[in-house]
């Protein structure tokens, strides 16, 4: 059944996670140089995939013991957030620019761009666990991905106008913050659970 708080509850974690990751600073790069709609597509796409990967390695992680799981789970999260806090910032990679504007080739280009940068990437982990923690696989993936496609449209219509009113440092920050708290609930019930 699905689950509108779980979905909920995904979004804004791994939409505060996205929003400082170089894919979104890549998605406003590319949005710069190509048709917003195709870059998006490709994006999409490829976010599409890396849920679906990470709803599946967290759906194995709900066989085992629960308290287990809890305790793994509040580990990668403060782990998530010791990267998001001690992490430097990356330069924006140069992007290759496609031969020519057409659909395939601009969606392209952003699919697989976003298929490489994001393979294991922070949010991709973070999607497991949470899958692993809430075992709902559909919710989870819902929240997820309309998440990842959020920060993606964000980046590509609007990145440099967030980036003028909301410093990135502060949204690392409240990022890093909401994952301690989701590892502080996670160890406690494996402590206590």
């Amino acid at each position: 059944m699905f689950s509108f708080t779980v979905a909920a509850v995904v979004f804004g974690v791994v939409f505060l996670a996205e929003l400082p990751d170089k894919t979104a600073l890549a998605g406003l790069v590319l949005g710069t140089r190509y048709r917003a709609s195709y870059v998006f597509a490709g994006v999409a796409a490829a976010f599409a995939v890396h849920v679906a990967l990470a709803i599946a390695a967290g759906s194995v992680l709900s066989l085992l013991p629960h308290r287990l799981v809890q305790a793994v789970v509040g580990v990668l999260f403060l782990a998530g957030a010791a990267i998001l806090l001690f992490k430097k910032d990356e330069d924006e990679e140069e992007v290759r620019k496609p031969a020519d504007q057409s659909f395939w080739k601009v969606s392209g280009a952003g699919f697989m761009m976003i298929l490489v940068a994001e393979f294991g990437d922070l949010t991709q982990i973070m999607t497991a666990n949470l899958a692993a923690r809430y075992d709902d696989p559909v919710s989870v993936g819902a929240g997820a991905v309309l998440a990842l496609w959020a920060v993606a449209g964000l980046g590509i219509l609007g990145g440099r106008t967030l980036m003028k009113y909301v410093p990135l440092a502060l949204i690392t920050k409240v990022a890093a913050a909401v994952m301690l708290l989701m590892a502080g609930f996670s160890l406690y019930e494996a402590v206590t659970g």
